[in-house]
């Protein structure tokens, strides 16, 4: 118990050491080299076809939404197969499972052919096995960094949980980004991270999320925030930190690790990497089977300064800001998808207005049965009777579909009952779209990092409208009511669809009392600025 106790206080101070105040991370102060985005896109075979697309639509992009899971993660084997000079990749999330072993072992094989690589990852959800991506930084090709790292590189919980306390300050910013360039001519940009989850293949846990596949001028001003993170002081080399630069040798033995799993995988047929070898969807795009849309747009994208620029100690941008001035420019409809709802006073105040101008107000959220985050929902759940009794429409996802049209998978994989929503869309009478990172909640908000693209297109609004309204079916969500019950008092309902019959629960939904409990008890602690 002595030794334990010690060893505990050792682990204390050096996490006081290392956290303390600091206002940049460890490694800042390391020579790293400044690069920018490949200049010459047209030099590329999907450089010149989408040039030569564009030529009819000039001032435009060109846009395809991939809301089917298994899609998103062929289109971005595809695109890295197809690159012939450059890939910059900038991730929250670049988990080491199955797919992101797959995608990290066609990353090298692309390094191999010399494509150039940039790989930035945010180091705030990193979880064990995930280090393994710094072992790019072996090949020659390859450069690796990591967004406002913690000091301490291993895997335990409780250490990384004491540096955070002690380093708060710095270590509860993160980048929220998620980006993928293809040779600066075309780009993934959307709210999927890299991971099993995510590309809706995992039976423990599959995520309703989308992409949006770039062409034409956009991928150019979405490359240039990609290198505003990449050369920012919060972007250290994994060189600077603890461990160093991997050994050459440690990558070898890594490849062969790599190398075997995709040959068992394309020995069992793996359904996803059937996908995408077949080529599509970015081989149908590319020869215009499958069409593009071409529209205007605006590249939102938050300063990777946010935290000062919220603070007033420097100037920067902030991508919340033309969100919420088109969002107020809305007339008739405001349609949010979006995994966690907990919106700041300022944004309360402005859909007030809407719904006093008669715009109506339409949500999907996560509910308590498909939500992955409690202490979101804790935040949710205080705000939720306020926001019903102002007009806004909610409606909750459930973890067991009931009709997977708009789900972006299988019917199969929708039985196993672990569906949750991570998508981040916002409809603006169905005229514009906002794809991207952004959460509406007040962590993407205050605290996180984000980027992404408020489209100017019927075409692509009415798809994301029509995928709201099937993933609000009543056999699919819960829409939130207000009922007044014997008493006179106000209480909220869940609506639903069970066996093809409408039901009212007059209490929350959840596969358990525990997990009740735990949001009762978090919603007493003031966290909504955290959330």
């Amino acid at each position: 118990m002595r030794l334990a106790g010690r060893w505990l206080l050792s682990a204390l101070l050096a996490a006081a050491a290392l956290g303390g105040c600091a206002s940049l991370p460890p490694g800042s102060d390391y020579p790293k080299r400044t690069s920018v985005a490949f200049a010459q896109p047209e030099a590329t075979q999907i450089g010149r076809t989408l040039a030569a697309a564009a030529r009819d639509h000039p001032g435009e992009s060109a846009f395809r939404i991939i809301s089917v899971g298994v899609d998103g993660f062929a289109a971005r084997m595809q695109l890295i197969e197809v690159a012939e000079r450059a890939l910059d990749l900038q991730y929250f999330i670049f988990r080491q499972d199955d797919t992101g072993r797959l995608l990290t072992d066609a990353l090298l094989r692309a390094a191999d052919r010399g494509v150039r690589l940039r790989v930035l990852v945010d180091d705030g959800a990193t979880a064990s096995g995930d280090h393994q991506i710094r072992l790019l930084a072996a090949h020659p090709q390859i450069e690796v960094r990591i967004f406002n790292p913690f000091a301490y590189r291993g895997d335990s919980k409780v250490l990384r949980v004491i540096e955070f306390i002690f380093g708060h300050h710095r270590l509860n910013f993160r980048m929220h980004n998620k980006l993928l360039v293809a040779d600066n001519a075309s780009a993934l940009i959307g709210g999927r991270n890299i991971g099993d989850q995510y590309f809706q293949v995992d039976p423990e846990g599959q995520y309703a999320d989308d992409d949006v596949l770039v062409g034409g001028p956009a991928v150019q001003q979405l490359s240039a925030k990609f290198d505003d993170y990449w050369n920012s002081a919060l972007a250290i080399p994994v060189e600077a930190l603890a461990g160093g630069r991997p050994a050459e040798a440690q990558l070898a033995g890594y490849r062969r690790r790599l190398a075997g799993e995709r040959a068992q995988a394309q020995h069992d047929n793996v359904a996803y990497l059937q996908r995408a070898a077949s080529g599509d969807p970015l081989s149908g795009v590319l020869s215009g089977q499958l069409p593009l849309v071409w529209a205007g747009a605006q590249v939102v994208c938050d300063s990777p300064e946010k935290r000062r620029v919220k603070e007033g100690t420097m100037v920067g941008r902030l991508m919340y800001e033309p969100v919420a001035r088109t969002a107020a420019a809305a007339g008739s409809e405001l349609l949010m998808i979006t995994p966690y709802y907990i919106p700041t006073p300022e944004e309360r105040q402005l859909l007030q207005v809407l719904r006093q101008r008669g715009v109506r107000v339409r949500v999907l959220t996560n509910s308590l049965e498909s939500t992955t985050e409690l202490a979101a929902h804790s935040g949710y759940a205080r705000l939720r009777p306020a926001l019903v009794r102002s007009g806004v429409e909610l409606h909750e996802l459930r973890a067991l579909l009931g009709n997977t049209r708009g789900s972006g998978q299988t019917v199969k994989m929708s039985r196993h009952g672990n569906y949750g929503l991570h998508a981040k869309l916002f409809v603006f009478d169905r005229q514009k779209l906002f794809i991207g990172s952004m959460n509406f909640d007040q962590r993407s908000v205050r605290l996180n990092s984000e980027v992404g693209l408020i489209i100017d297109s019927a075409e692509l609004s009415q798809q994301t409208a029509s995928r709201f309204e099937a993933m609000t079916q009543p056999a699919n969500a819960y829409e939130v009511l207000m009922r007044v019950d014997a008493a006179g008092r106000q209480r909220l309902v869940w609506r639903t669809e069970e066996a093809g019959k409408s039901v009212e629960y007059a209490r929350e939904p959840s596969p358990s009392r525990w997990r009740r409990f735990v949001v009762a008890l978090l919603s007493l602690f003031p966290l909504d600025r955290s959330l």
